[in-house]
């Protein structure tokens, strides 16, 4: 503690500094009242927001807004924290008017740092956490309390209006792309129909499965030159069993029915059997023709089901896009409306004037303890006796110095007497 060891030290070197000591707590106490009046009553308001859960649950109508509500409101206070819109709210209410030296630069850093969002995360269900929000608090601090109120209400605001957007645009946004893939998948497979068709005409195969319908009518043609064969066969055995015997008219009757029977058989048969070979020399190529079907009936396939996939997907977008719009998806509800604040948060003038009187206190014995440190002497016989080991026998106080205003003429008297006195005393030397 250096020269100071015990309660009458202090003491005694409070006496020996008082006029220091007075000095700086009145310096220090002029510069705390100046800066107490210099600083500025801040407010604070705040607004709660509250994140409510679809009306209808999502397994009966899914949403399509993907991504956690925690994601969500992170970019959606990005996007409020963004420089152009802070620059809209400080033209909207004036901010910091009163500070015309500011860049824009600096204005939107300090209405950053003057408006925060918090939010508060759900209940687990389980172990696993979903990042559900369900509480979301705005805090505007202003130098009023009105422009604090007015400025937490205007950011509620805009975080609500910007959530509904967002979500309805991003179903929106769903609901066109799965539109523009079922008119893109509908043109395919009207493209593929019209080029199966032109095929189809290109090889003579206009009715739908007449490839199957060849081959069939080809076992028919077979079956029925098989049958005539057998009615020939059948007349050739009959004329041959003509009775001779029996009248010449009789049997010229006989011979000339049956004949013409054969003749109509045989003609039939070469009808059956030129349309045969017709259809025969038709299915020649039969291999490229199924190979091309079945690459038209495979892509046919496939354009289909995704047609079913898109169209299913669309219904989905669209149930989640009329959820959005009659607003009965994820909303934001006000819980708790921004107040008018009643007091300042920050400390009070004479709080902070006090603090500051009391800081110089401790400031000036600081300074006054420093000198002792600078300037180590030993006062009185308690401090020879501590510092050296030897106690002095007697103590002297210093006596003070009378101080005597002394006029020109008593100067005068005073250096003739020490001249006489110096003349007297060079005489006797002599």
């Amino acid at each position: 503690m250096g020269p100071i060891y015990s309660l009458g030290d202090f003491l005694d070197m409070v006496r020996r500094r008082a006029v220091l000591i007075l000095c700086v707590i009145l310096l220090g106490c002029i510069a705390s009242v100046f800066f107490a009046l210099m600083q500025k009553h801040m407010y604070a308001s705040s607004e709660v927001i509250q994140i409510e859960q679809p009306k209808i649950a999502n397994d009966l109508a899914p949403s399509t807004v993907d991504g956690s509500s925690a994601r969500r409101l992170q970019l959606i206070e990005q996007q409020l924290m963004a420089r152009n819109n802070l620059l809209k709210v400080i033209d909207k209410f004036d901010l910091y008017a009163n500070l015309p030296a500011l860049r824009d630069s600096e204005k939107v850093d300090m209405l950053r740092f003057a408006v925060s969002i918090t939010g508060v995360a759900a209940a687990r269900e389980g172990f696993s956490d979903d990042g559900t929000i369900s509480v979301l608090t705005i805090t505007a601090e202003m130098e009023t309390a009105e422009l604090a109120q007015a400025v937490a209400k205007e950011f509620a605001n805009l975080t609500r209006n910007m959530t509904a957007a967002q979500r309805q645009e991003q179903t929106r946004e769903t609901l066109e792309f799965f539109e523009k893939q079922e008119e893109n998948l509908t043109q395919d497979i009207a493209a593929l129909e019209e080029e199966q068709a032109r095929f189809r005409s290109e090889n003579d195969l206009s009715i739908e499965g007449s490839l199957e319908f060849r081959r069939a009518e080809i076992t028919s043609l077979n079956e029925a030159i098989l049958e005539l064969d057998r009615d020939i066969i059948a007349a050739q055995l009959a004329r041959t069993r003509i009775d001779p015997s029996a009248r010449a008219a009789t049997v010229q009757r006989l011979e000339e029915e049956l004949d013409a029977q054969l003749n109509s058989l045989t003609a039939q048969r070469s009808q059956l059997d030129a349309r045969r070979n017709s259809l025969s020399a038709s299915l020649q190529s039969t291999p490229e023709i199924d190979r091309a079907l079945a690459s038209f009936e495979r892509r046919m396939t496939q354009l289909q089901g995704q047609l079913d996939v898109i169209a299913t997907r669309r219904n989905e977008a669209e149930v989640g896009f009329s959820l959005e719009s009659a607003s009965r998806g994820e909303r934001l509800i006000t819980l708790e409306e921004a107040q008018l604040p009643d007091y300042p948060f920050t400390a009070s003038r004479k709080k902070r004037a006090l603090m500051g009187g009391v800081a110089s206190v401790f400031v000036a014995l600081g300074i006054a303890f420093l000198m002792e440190l600078r300037h180590p002497v030993l006062r009185t016989a308690r401090q020879m006796e501590r510092e050296t080991g030897l106690m002095p026998v007697v103590a002297i106080p210093q006596a003070p110095k009378k101080k005597a205003r002394k006029g020109i003429w008593q100067n005068r008297r005073e250096a003739g007497q020490k001249g006489r006195a110096a003349r007297i005393a060079r005489s006797s030397q002599t």
